[in-house]
C-alpha cells in the first residue's frame, strides 16, 4: 500500500514537530492558526500510521526528534560476493539466539557477512535492525554511549545509561549489530548480560576477532571464502567482480591463474579485494611476482596463523608498491578513529616528506588502491580506512618513530576543532534548551561536532596518560564537556568536567571544573551528585588557599541537600547538612566576600528555615521566619551580582510565600526568576538547571493563581525543552495541567500518550508534578464519561505523586471539578471537607485558591447551611485570581439566585482562558443558554451527556 501524499505545509508542519515546537509556535512560526496546525497533525498522524506527536517527531526530516533515530545499517559500495551457506547459517543463529557472535580475524569478511545477514533477518524483528561501529570506542565504559546512539535512545536526567537502555529497549523486537567488539571486550561482555537479561526481545549479532566470553553466547566461525569450484569458486568470484570493478576483467583463459592466487590468499577476503585493485595496473604476472616475494619473506612466521600471515602479506606487499609520500599518508592517518576530511588530514600528517597541499592528491591514490574508502557525508568527503588497515597503519606509524609526532599533531587539531566547537555553542548561548539556545548553525553544528567527537575522545584518551600533555589534555576535556552538553550528551559532560578536574594543574581549576560538573549533574537530576561534586569543589577551594570559594561550595552543597532533596538516592541527614552549614560559615569568616555571604543565605534558609521544604525538613518551622531567611538571601543575591544565585534565592522565597499561604507573590518570585535567566542567557550547565527549574515553578505557581494562559505558555516552553526530551513525563506535567483545568480535552489527549510512554520507561518515578498531571488527565476522561480511562489515569497519580497531595491538594481539586460536572455536589463537598487552612499548606499551595472556589460552589450546590459563609471566605481568599474569582463569583450568583451574574461569569472565565468553566456556566444558567453551553463543551472535546454520578468515580 502506497503512503498518502504529504502536502507542502504538511512537510513544513512536520519538520518543524522534529525541533519540539507546540501547536501555537508551529502556528507563529508558519502565520497560520493553531486550529491549522491542529488539523496538519491530525492529518500527518492519519497518513503515516502513527500513534501520536511523538512518533511524528521521529519522522521529521529536520530538527531534534526526541531522541536520536536509530542508527541504519550501513550501506556498502559494492556487491556481496559469495558465502550463500553462512548467510543462510547465520541469519537462523541470529533469529534463534540471543546473542550471536561471528568470530574470525581481521580481513576475513565478518563486517560484510554480518550486514548481509542483517539485511536479510530484518523482516523477523519487527522493530528494526540497528547497527553501532565500536572501533571509536577507545573506553570500555563508553559501550553503552555507542549502543544507545545506535538503538535511539537519549539521555534522561535521573538515570544513566545503564539503567535507560534496558528500559528502553525492553519491549523492542529489534536486532542490534555490534561491530568490531575485540578492543573493548572487557565492557561489551558484561554490558551485554545486563541488556540481554532486561530486554528478551532483542536480539545481537556481535562481530569479534575472539569470543565475548559470556555464558549465553554462541560462537559462528567465520571461515575463509571457499575456493571450490575454481573460477566459479566465492573466492576467485569475489577477485572477478572487483578486477572488473577498476577496468578490466580476467579472460576466462585466466581463471586457474586467478584460483590459485586465491588459494595462495587463503581465500582472505580483504586480501583478495587489495589484490584485485591491482589487476589493472600490474596484471597476473605482477600480482603473482609481488605475491611470492612477499610471502616468501613472511613463510614460517611464528606469531601469527597462515590467515593472518596472507592479510599481512597483502598489506605489506600492497604498502611497498606505495611512493613514499604515499606510505607515509597511509600510515600517518590511522590516527584518525572515525572519517575524516582531506584538510584534517592535511593538518595532521602533512609534513616532511609529505606536502600538505598535496596531502589531497595522494588520499585520491590511497583510495584507488581500495586502502581507504570515500565517504560522502553532509559536511563534505571524508576519508576512512578498514580497521584492519588503520591498525595495520599504526604499526607501521609506531615502527617508524613519528607516532608520538603524528599524535601530538593529532591532539592538536582536535584542540583546535574542539575549541572551535564550544566557541559556536558559548556564542549562540548552547544550551540543550531549545531552538532559541541551540548552537550556531542548529543541526549544521551537530553534523560537525558528531563527526569528530570520537576523535576528540580518542585524542583525550591518548594525551590524558602522558604527563607532557596533561594541559592540553585538561584544556580538550574542557572543550569536549562544553560541546557534550550543547549536543544534549548530559552523562558524557559530567565524565569530562570531572576528568578535567582530575587533569587540572591546580586547585582552583579542579574545583571550578567540579563546579560545572555539579552543574550538569543537576541537570540530570542527580542530587547525590550534586552534593558530591559541590563537597569535592569545597575541598579544591581549601586547598587553593581561597576560603571564600570553599565556602559557597559547600553552602551549596548544603543548599542541595535541602533545595533537591527529592532527586537523592541517600537523602543527607540534617545533621549532616548543618555540620556542612557549619564549615562553610568557618571558611567565609576569613573575609566578607559578597558571594559566600549570598551561598551561606540561601544555605541557611534552606537549612534551618526549610523554605524548600525538604523531605529531612522541619515542617513546624514559622512561616514568617522563613520568608525573613529567604527575603535576605535574595538581598545578599542581589548584592553578587549572580544571576544564577539570584534566581536559587527567589525560588527559596517563592517557596516561603507559599509556605505563608501567600500564592501570589510566590507566582511573582518564580516569575521574576524566569525574566531574570531569560535575560541573563541560560547557556552554562548550572544556569540550565535554574531555568528549566524556573519554568516548572513559573507554570504551577500561574496555575495557583489562576493565569491559565501564561501557566499554558510556559508549560509549552517545558515540553519543548530537547533536555527533557526523554523524559517527557517531567517535560509535559504542567502543560497537561493548564489544559486540562482550561477544558482542553483534545490537547490533553494528545499530550498524556507522551506524558505516560516516558513515565513508563524512565521508572514510575515520584514527583511533586507527576501525581498532579496524571490526575488532570483522569479529570478529563471523567469529564468525558470514559471511566474506564479514569481508573487507569487515577492509579497512575496514586504511584507518580504523594498520596496526602492527592487527598488533599491537586486530587481534590480535579475530583471535585468531575463530581461537580456530573452533578454530584454532595461527594464534592466531602471530597473537599477539610477547611483550608487545616490542609498542610505544602499541599495546597499550588491548589488553595481552587480548593476553596470549589469547596464553595459544592456547598452551595449540596444546600450546606454554611454554604453563604464559605463563599464568602473564599471570595476574600481568592481576590485577585481570575478564575477563582469567577468559580465564587458563580457560587455567590446561584446562592442569590441572580441569573444575570450568574452569566456574567461565563464571561470572565472567557477572559481567563477558562473555556470549560464558561461552558458549564451556561449549562448551570438552564434554559436556552444551555444548549450553547453543551455545543461549547462538544467543541472543547467533552461529552455533553451526564450520565450520573458513577461515571465520576
Amino acid at each position: 500500500m502506497t503512503t498518502p501524499a504529504i502536502s507542502s505545509r504538511e512537510a513544513e508542519v512536520l519538520d518543524l514537530l522534529g525541533e519540539h515546537l507546540s501547536n501555537a509556535e508551529i502556528a507563529a512560526r508558519l502565520f497560520i492558526s493553531v486550529r491549522t496546525v491542529e488539523s496538519h497533525v491530525s492529518s500527518l498522524l492519519r497518513k503515516l500510521e502513527l500513534p501520536d506527536r511523538r512518533a511524528l517527531s521521529r519522522r521529521s526530516p529536520g530538527g531534534t526528534a526526541p531522541r536520536p533515530a536509530a542508527a541504519p545499517l550501513p550501506a556498502p559500495l559494492t556487491p556481496f560476493v559469495g558465502r550463500a551457506r553462512e548467510q543462510a547459517e547465520l541469519a537462523a543463529a541470529v533469529t534463534a539466539g540471543r546473542l550471536v557472535t561471528a568470530v574470525g580475524p581481521g580481513g576475513i569478511g565478518k563486517t560484510r557477512l554480518a550486514l548481509a545477514v542483517a539485511a536479510r533477518a530484518a523482516g523477523d524483528f519487527p522493530d528494526g535492525v540497528c547497527f553501532a561501529d565500536l572501533v571509536p570506542v577507545t573506553d570500555p565504559g563508553r559501550v553503552a554511549a555507542a549502543v544507545a546512539a545506535a538503538t535511539g535512545v537519549g539521555e534522561q536526567p535521573g538515570r544513566s545509561l545503564d539503567d535507560i537502555l534496558p528500559a528502553a529497549l525492553a519491549d523492542r523486537r529489534a536486532l542490534l549489530v555490534l561491530d568490531n567488539c575485540e578492543q573493548v571486550r572487557e565492557g561489551v561482555a558484561p554490558f551485554l548480560e545486563r541488556l540481554l537479561t532486561a530486554c528478551p526481545g532483542l536480539h545481537v549479532l556481535a562481530t569479534s576477532r575472539a569470543r565475548l566470553m559470556v555464558p549465553f553466547e554462541r560462537v559462528f566461525p567465520v571461515p575463509p571464502l571457499s575456493r571450490i569450484g575454481g573460477g566459479r569458486s566465492e573466492a576467485a568470484s569475489l577477485f572477478l567482480e572487483r578486477a572488473a570493478a577498476v577496468g578490466r576483467a580476467p579472460d576466462p583463459a585466466e581463471y586457474d591463474h586467478v584460483t590459485a592466487l586465491c588459494e595462495r590468499l587463503d581465500g582472505m577476503a580483504l586480501a583478495i579485494e587489495l589484490a584485485a585493485a591491482r589487476w589493472s595496473t600490474l596484471g597476473l604476472d605482477g600480482l603473482t611476482a609481488g605475491l611470492s616475494d612477499q610471502l616468501r619473506i613472511l613463510a614460517g612466521g611464528p606469531r601469527a596463523d597462515g590467515r593472518h600471515r596472507s592479510v599481512r602479506a597483502v598489506l605489506d606487499w600492497s604498502h611497498d608498491l606505495l611512493a613514499p609520500e604515499d606510505r607515509a599518508l597511509l600510515r600517518r592517518v590511522s590516527v584518525f578513529v572515525v572519517p575524516f576530511t582531506a584538510q584534517a588530514a592535511a593538518e595532521v600528517a602533512g609534513f616532511a616528506p609529505l606536502d600538505p597541499a598535496a596531502v589531497a592528491d595522494g588520499l585520491g591514490r590511497l583510495a584507488e588502491q581500495s586502502l581507504l574508502t570515500v565517504t560522502p557525508s553532509a559536511g563534505g568527503t571524508r576519508y576512512h580506512a578498514l580497521e584492519t588497515i588503520r591498525q595495520y597503519g599504526a604499526e607501521r606509524l609506531a615502527g617508524t618513530g613519528e607516532l608520538g609526532g603524528v599524535r601530538g599533531r593529532h591532539l592538536a587539531w582536535s584542540l583546535d576543532a574542539a575549541a572551535a566547537l564550544a566557541e559556536d555553542a558559548a556564542v549562540a548561548g548552547g544550551s540543550p534548551l531549545g531552538p532559541q539556545s541551540a548552537p550556531q548553525g542548529g543541526a549544521a553544528w551537530r553534523v560537525r561536532f558528531d563527526a569528530v567527537a570520537d576523535d576528540l575522545r580518542a585524542a583525550l584518551a591518548w594525551a590524558a596518560g602522558l604527563p607532557e600533555h596533561r594541559a592540553d589534555a585538561h584544556r580538550l576535556a574542557r572543550a569536549l564537556a562544553s560541546c557534550a552538553f550543547a549536543r544534549n550528551l548530559l552523562g558524557e559532560a559530567q565524565q569530562r568536567h570531572e576528568q578535567a578536574a582530575r587533569l587540572a594543574a591546580d586547585d582552583a581549576d579542579a574545583a571550578a571544573a567540579l563546579r560545572q560538573a555539579a552543574g550538569v549533574a543537576g541537570c540530570r537530576r542527580l542530587g547525590d551528585d550534586m552534593y558530591r561534586l559541590h563537597r569535592a569543589a569545597g575541598e579544591a577551594s581549601r586547598r587553593a588557599g581561597d576560603p571564600a570559594a570553599a565556602a559557597r561550595d559547600l553552602a551549596a552543597a548544603a543548599t542541595v541537600a535541602y533545595r533537591f532533596s527529592s532527586t537523592f538516592e541517600r537523602i543527607p541527614e540534617a545533621a549532616e547538612a548543618r555540620a556542612l552549614l557549619d564549615e562553610a560559615r568557618g571558611q567565609a569568616a576569613a573575609g566578607g566576600d559578597p558571594a559566600a555571604e549570598a551561598a551561606l543565605a540561601l544555605a541557611e534558609a534552606a537549612v534551618v528555615a526549610d523554605a524548600f521544604g525538604a523531605v529531612q525538613g522541619d515542617a513546624d518551622n514559622s512561616a514568617a521566619d522563613t520568608v525573613a531567611a529567604a527575603e535576605r538571601a535574595v538581598d545578599l543575591a542581589l548584592r553578587a551580582g549572580d544571576a544564577v544565585a539570584r534566581s536559587a534565592a527567589l525560588d527559596a522565597l517563592s517557596g516561603a510565600q507559599s509556605w505563608a499561604g501567600d500564592p501570589f507573590a510566590a507566582a511573582a518570585a518564580a516569575r521574576h526568576r524566569l525574566g531574570l535567566l531569560d535575560r541573563a542567557g541560560a547557556a552554562a550547565p548550572a544556569a540550565t538547571h535554574e531555568l528549566v527549574d524556573a519554568l516548572a515553578m513559573a507554570a504551577a505557581t500561574a496555575i495557583g493563581t489562576g493565569e491559565l494562559p501564561q501557566a499554558r505558555g510556559w508549560g509549552e516552553r517545558l515540553a519543548g525543552r530537547p533536555l527533557l526530551a526523554e523524559v517527557g513525563d517531567h517535560a509535559t506535567s504542567w502543560l497537561l495541567v493548564a489544559d486540562a483545568l482550561a477544558g482542553r480535552a483534545d490537547d490533553v489527549l494528545a499530550t498524556s500518550p507522551r506524558f505516560l510512554d516516558a513515565w513508563e520507561r524512565t521508572g514510575r518515578q515520584r514527583s511533586f508534578s507527576l501525581g498532579p498531571a496524571a490526575a488532570a488527565v483522569a479529570m478529563v476522561h471523567g469529564l468525558r464519561a470514559d471511566r474506564g480511562a479514569r481508573t487507569a489515569w487515577l492509579a497512575t497519580a496514586d504511584r507518580a505523586g504523594a498520596e496526602d497531595d492527592h487527598r488533599h491538594g491537586h486530587g481534590a481539586v480535579f475530583d471535585s471539578i468531575v463530581l461537580l460536572h456530573h452533578g454530584d455536589p454532595a461527594a464534592a463537598l466531602e471530597r473537599t471537607a477539610p477547611e483550608p487552612e487545616a490542609v498542610w499548606k505544602w499541599v495546597c499551595w499550588v491548589w488553595l485558591h481552587w480548593y476553596a472556589a470549589l469547596r464553595a460552589e459544592a456547598s452551595v450546590l449540596a444546600g450546606h447551611p454554611e454554604a453563604a459563609a464559605r463563599t464568602a471566605a473564599a471570595r476574600d481568599l481568592v481576590t485577585g485570581n481570575p478564575v477563582a474569582t469567577a468559580l465564587a463569583d458563580r457560587a455567590q450568583a446561584l446562592l442569590d439566585g441572580d441569573p444575570q451574574r450568574l452569566l456574567a461569569t461565563a464571561d470572565a472565565f472567557t477572559a481567563a482562558g477558562c473555556p470549560y468553566q464558561a461552558a458549564r456556566t451556561l449549562l448551570l444558567a438552564g434554559g436556552r443558554h444551555a444548549a450553547d453551553g453543551a455545543a461549547a463543551l462538544d467543541a472543547l472535546g467533552l461529552r455533553t451527556g451526564t450520565t450520573g454520578p458513577a461515571a465520576a468515580h
